[in-house]
C-alpha cells in the first residue's frame, strides 16, 4: 500500500531494465506529495532489477483471485496508472488486454496512461522503410511477423483509448507520432568511474541483450580482427547480472552499444555514466530530436557496420580526445537521464488533473 499522498501512481508490468522502478524513483524525488508503485511479475532466471511489488509470473498470469484482488487494490490504492508496453496489469483476467483493464480503471476514476518501450509498438515494415540495417530484414528473424501484428494491434488499441502516451526512446516517436519522449532513467553515481589513463591497448566491450537486434554478427568479424591485430583487448559480455555491469564498464575503454535499431538505450547510458567512448549506430533523425529536445548533442560516436573499422581505427589513432568523449557522456547522462527530465514529461501525465 503506498502512503498517503495527494498523487499516487502504479507503473507496470514490464520493468524492462528497471525503467518502472526508475521513473516511481523520479517521480517522487520531484514531488513530496506524490507516491510511486512500481511492479513485474517475477520471471524465472531474468536479469533482477529492482522493483517495489513483484509476484510470480505464474500467479501473474492464472490466478483470477489474485487478479481480483490486484484490481481492487488499483482502484482503492491509486490516482494514476502508468501501462508499460502496452501489457496488461491483471494477467489474462480481462482477456490480456491493458485497454480493457484501462477502461474498468477509468469507471472507478483511475487516470491512466501508456509508455511504450520498443517492440511494443515499433512496426517491423516501417521500420524496414527507414532503416537499412534493420533486424527485420535479416533472413529467417522469427519475431518478424508476431511482432507486426502486436505493433499493430497495440497502436489500434492506443487510439481507441485516448490517453497519454509515453516512449522511452526517441526511434518509438516515428511509430507514435503524437506521443512524448520520457528518457530513460540510470543512477549516474552508480556508474560513476575514476579519471581514466589513455590505454596503450583498449579494452573495448560489447555487451548484447540480444545478439540478433544488436547486429553483433556484423561488427564482432571487425572487433576480432582488430583483437588479432593486437589494437584492441576485445570482451563480449553475456550473461551478466545487472550489478557486475559497472564493473565491466569502468574496465572498458570503448563501449560498442548496437548497430541495427538505430536509436540508444538505458545500456548506452549506463556506459556513457562510466565514461566510456560510446560507439552506436543512431539515425539522425534520432541525434536531431534529441538536440531539439535538450539543447544538446548526443554524444555517441556514430558508426555503422560498414564504417565501423574505420571509425574505431579513427579513435585508436586519437586517443588524446576520449577523456573528452567520456565527459561529454557523463555530462550527457547527468542532463538528460538522471530523472529529472523524466519526471517534467510524466508530469504532463501526473500533474494535469490537480
Amino acid at each position: 500500500m503506498p502512503p498517503e499522498r495527494d498523487i499516487t501512481v502504479f507503473i507496470g508490468p514490464a520493468n524492462h531494465a528497471g525503467q518502472g522502478f526508475r521513473w516511481a524513483r523520479a517521480l517522487e524525488q520531484a514531488d513530496g506529495n506524490l507516491a510511486a508503485v512500481s511492479f513485474a511479475p517475477t520471471r524465472e532466471n531474468g536479469f533482477a532489477f529492482e522493483i517495489d511489488y513483484t509476484v510470480p509470473v505464474g500467479i501473474y498470469w492464472d490466478n483470477e483471485i489474485w487478479a481480483r484482488d490486484q484490481l481492487e487494490y488499483l482502484t482503492g490504492s491509486f490516482s494514476h496508472v502508468l501501462f508499460e508496453a502496452e501489457q496488461p496489469l491483471l494477467g489474462l483476467h480481462l482477456g490480456e488486454d491493458f485497454s480493457a483493464e484501462a477502461g474498468r480503471l477509468r469507471q472507478s476514476g483511475v487516470e491512466v496512461a501508456t509508455i511504450c518501450h520498443g517492440s511494443d509498438i515499433r512496426l517491423p515494415s516501417r521500420h524496414i522503410r527507414d532503416n537499412p540495417w534493420s533486424p527485420f530484414l535479416v533472413p529467417g528473424y522469427r519475431k518478424t511477423k508476431e511482432l507486426e501484428v502486436l505493433a499493430r494491434l497495440n497502436a489500434r488499441r492506443l487510439a481507441d483509448l485516448d490517453a497519454p502516451v509515453f516512449v522511452s526512446t526517441p526511434d518509438l516517436l516515428d511509430d507514435v507520432p503524437t506521443a512524448s519522449w520520457c528518457p530513460v532513467v540510470v543512477d549516474p553515481e552508480r556508474w560513476r568511474s575514476e579519471p581514466r589513463t589513455i590505454p596503450t591497448r583498449p579494452v573495448v566491450v560489447h555487451a548484447p541483450s540480444r545478439a540478433a537486434v544488436k547486429g553483433t554478427e556484423l561488427i564482432e568479424p571487425i572487433l576480432e580482427q582488430l583483437h588479432a591485430d593486437g589494437l584492441i583487448e576485445y570482451r563480449r559480455i553475456t550473461k551478466v547480472p545487472s550489478a557486475a555491469m559497472p564493473g565491466v564498464y569502468r574496465s572498458a575503454d570503448i563501449v560498442l552499444d548496437q548497430f541495427r535499431i538505430g536509436s540508444y538505450g538505458v545500456a548506452a547510458c549506463e556506459a556513457m555514466a562510466a565514461g566510456c567512448v560510446v560507439v552506436g549506430n543512431v539515425r539522425d533523425s534520432v541525434r536531431r530530436h534529441v538536440r531539439e529536445s535538450t539543447g544538446t548533442d548526443l554524444p555517441i560516436v556514430q558508426a555503422d557496420p560498414d564504417d565501423l573499422a574505420p571509425v574505431l581505427r579513427g579513435l585508436l589513432g586519437s586517443r588524446d580526445g576520449w577523456p573528452v568523449l567520456g565527459e561529454r557522456g557523463e555530462a550527457f547522462v547527468e542532463r538528460v537521464h538522471n530523472g529529472v527530465r523524466s519526471a517534467e514529461v510524466l508530469e504532463t501525465f501526473v500533474g494535469a488533473n490537480r
